[in-house]
């Protein structure tokens, strides 16, 4: 079989490695950048967290968008220009944040979050390198009643296999002393066991380069302009099937399958072909600096709840500070507000850095999630034959990437899944 990958970042490099596992020998990527990772997995937030992957369309979140509509300082932000491209999307968005449905999506994205972190062990027992941490991560808390909440939550995720523990004040020094600063101040903090950190773009580096060495075809600086489909011959024939890609310059090529693997950009992709895919941009943030040798070094990754960001030790002595998602459209610029947002927040959770974050220069970085409007990616095949997509992880692409890819294997090579594959079929958006 001769498949083809649309897009090298994390979902396009875990698919290809997937489908070799499964036993696929001959499969080309094609990336319109000029290496792989330069896009959305670029500089994302460093963490693999199994402990936080409920989607971002939370009970209540209509009322919260509405009243935060053009506050600059609001982690999740909607801008009314955005409006229009969000309107049947938003529809469902909102349709699947009830109770029930928003704590069944959380339960499916767990499952394929367990799976990854174990993959993502098996990797690194093969030797792929990412400067990767297995310290957990540490969930704080500053209000009494977010804390009990989160509790609340934390207990339901440890009996479906998602361990931590609440931290005594001591316990949260001794594993992270540089957040003593801010700890009185603290309304609890537990430790989640299960998390793990890394560099996604060394990663992706590391990957690419395996993959290669293991007969993949990796066409840099190719941008696919569109899919080629026919519809299918005979009596009562409806279905369309793909028969390749068509390259920029007009060149077309064959493949038996095609994996949509490009991020948001996959849904200009689909369309032509009759899919419309429930995807849209949601612009998250990050800065990157160096730590200076003579100011706090933070070693376990810090997720604060109530400012909605993230801070995370990364190999070569650096920090990440990641977080807000913003919907406004195809957007890519950085808004300097939105990155001074991030300062600031930075030096709630580590104050000391106050004096060296001034000093030292940082790494602005945005990128588009692509989120499907239930919070669980697209994975598997679609209603035109051959055409299998591997998107819509949102904020989880990271977390849920090397299960990704082993679930996409399967339903391209028709193999058993490794856990059940239909919480994630595009099947349940009819496509």
């Amino acid at each position: 079989m001769k498949i083809a990958i649309v897009g090298a970042g994390l979902a396009g490099l875990c698919a290809a490695h997937g489908l070799l596992e499964a036993g696929a020998g001959d499969i080309t990527v094609f990336e319109h950048r000029e290496g792989p990772g330069l896009e959305t997995s670029h500089a994302n937030g460093a963490l693999l967290h199994p402990s936080a992957v409920d989607p971002w369309n939370s009970p209540g979140i209509l009322r919260f968008l509405l009243t935060n509509l053009g506050n600059e300082r609001s982690p999740v932000l909607l801008r009314l220009r955005a409006l229009p491209s969000l309107l049947g999307w938003g529809t469902r968005f909102v349709r699947e944040s009830s109770p029930g449905r928003h704590r069944a999506h959380t339960l499916a994205n767990v499952h394929l979050a367990l799976r990854s972190v174990q993959l993502m062990a098996g990797l690194r027992e093969q030797g792929l390198e990412y400067g990767a941490a297995q310290r957990g991560s540490i969930s704080i808390y500053r209000d009494a009643s977010a804390f009990a909440m989160g509790q609340e939550q934390a207990r339901w995720l440890q009996s479906h296999g998602v361990p931590s523990r609440v931290l005594s004040r001591d316990e949260l020094l001794a594993m992270e002393p540089a957040i003593e600063p801010v700890a009185a101040t603290l309304a609890g903090a537990w430790h989640n066991e299960r998390d793990e950190s890394g560099d996604a773009y060394r990663f992706c580096q590391a990957l690419g380069a395996r993959l290669a060495s293991r007969g993949v075809v990796f066409r840099w600086n190719t941008a696919v302009e569109a899919l080629l489909a026919e519809r299918g011959a005979g009596r009562g024939a409806a279905r369309e099937t793909l028969r390749g890609l068509r390259l920029a310059g007009g060149r077309e090529e064959s493949f038996d399958a095609v994996v949509l693997a490009a991020a948001w950009w996959s849904v200009t992709l689909a369309a032509p072909v009759g899919l419309n895919l429930p995807v849209r941009p949601a612009k998250g943030y990050s800065l990157t600096l160096t730590l200076p040798a003579d100011g706090p070094q933070p070693r376990t990754p810090i997720l604060d709840n109530g400012l909605h960001i993230a801070v995370v030790p990364v190999v070569g002595g650096r920090l990440r500070v990641a977080g807000t998602a913003e919907f406004c459209g195809e957007d890519r610029r950085i808004d300097p507000g939105r990155i001074g947002n991030l300062r600031q927040l930075l030096l709630q959770v580590y104050p000391a850095l106050a004096e060296q974050a001034a000093r030292v220069p940082m790494q602005e970085w945005t990128g588009l999630r692509p989120m499907c409007a239930d919070g669980k990616p697209l994975i598997g095949a679609t209603r035109v034959a051959g055409l299998y997509l591997n998107t819509g992880h949102g904020q989880i692409g990271w977390t849920t990437g090397a299960a990704s890819g082993e679930l996409l294997a399967a339903a391209v090579m028709r193999q058993p899944p490794p856990i059940d594959a239909a919480p994630f079929l595009p099947a349940r958006f009819g496509l």
